[in-house]
């Protein structure tokens, strides 16, 4: 287990954003956090009222938005045009391209969200859109919410990789486990709060990196908000 601490992020300021960088993105580059197997971008995003980013384009990746306050507004050029609040669960698949926009949708308020990208199992589908709504993410739980699978197995929705990707707000002094296997990887981020992971203390902005076998163990929760990444080793 590694712990990759908030205030190690690579950090971006343009006035109408401010970014923490969990991996090397843009600008920021560090050799030794270029992801977590097929995770590869965990940006934490404050955006300004009215501000964001203007169209751009991607292929090949599932480009995931996790909204943590305000809204967040997504225009795309599928013809998808929404906006994202907190319990909202939002993925954009690039695949053979696709042209975008994400901005605050307030004049007065902060949106804050993360940015996650995973590489996909699969190249050149065509683009996509899905949002949900999961009422659980915000209430605290005696366990996280499975939000993405590689089938949408459940209530979550289908990402094209080998991950599912569980959220939500833990009960405090809450005991929550994850088992170890050796042909999976784990990585944990923390939005909030804090808690004991395998022993070790992590707070808001941190993220745990686990190898092959690996448990999860998360213990003395406190205000604790989570996604866990159960990826493929290889």
């Amino acid at each position: 287990m590694e712990i990759r601490k908030a205030a190690e992020r690579g950090q971006v300021n343009l006035g109408w954003l401010q970014s923490q960088h969990s991996f090397s993105f843009g600008h920021y580059y560090d050799e030794r956090f270029m992801g977590h197997g097929p995770l590869r971008v965990i940006n934490q995003d404050v955006v300004q009222p009215g501000g964001g980013f203007g169209e751009h384009g991607h292929a090949n990746m599932e480009i995931i938005s996790y909204v943590l306050s305000g809204e967040l507004a997504h225009k795309d050029s599928e013809g998808n045009e929404s906006v994202i609040r907190p319990g909202d669960v939002q993925k954009m698949t690039a695949g053979i391209g696709i042209r975008h926009s994400e901005f605050n949708h307030s004049k007065q308020s902060l949106v804050q969200f993360l940015q996650i990208w995973v590489v996909p199992d699969q190249v050149n589908v065509a683009p996509g859109y899905v949002q949900k709504h999961f009422a659980g993410l915000l209430e605290p739980a005696e366990a996280p919410t499975l939000i993405f699978s590689p089938y949408g197995e459940g209530e979550s929705l289908r990402i094209y990789q080998d991950v599912s990707v569980l959220a939500g707000k833990l009960v405090n002094d809450s005991h929550w486990q994850y088992a170890g296997n050796q042909n999976r990887i784990g990585w944990l981020q923390v939005v909030e709060g804090s808690a004991l992971v395998n022993g070790e203390t992590v707070s808001a902005g941190d993220g745990v990196a686990f190898v092959p076998g690996e448990a999860v163990e998360v213990s003395q929760t406190n205000d604790l908000h989570i996604l866990y990444f159960d990826l493929p080793a290889k």
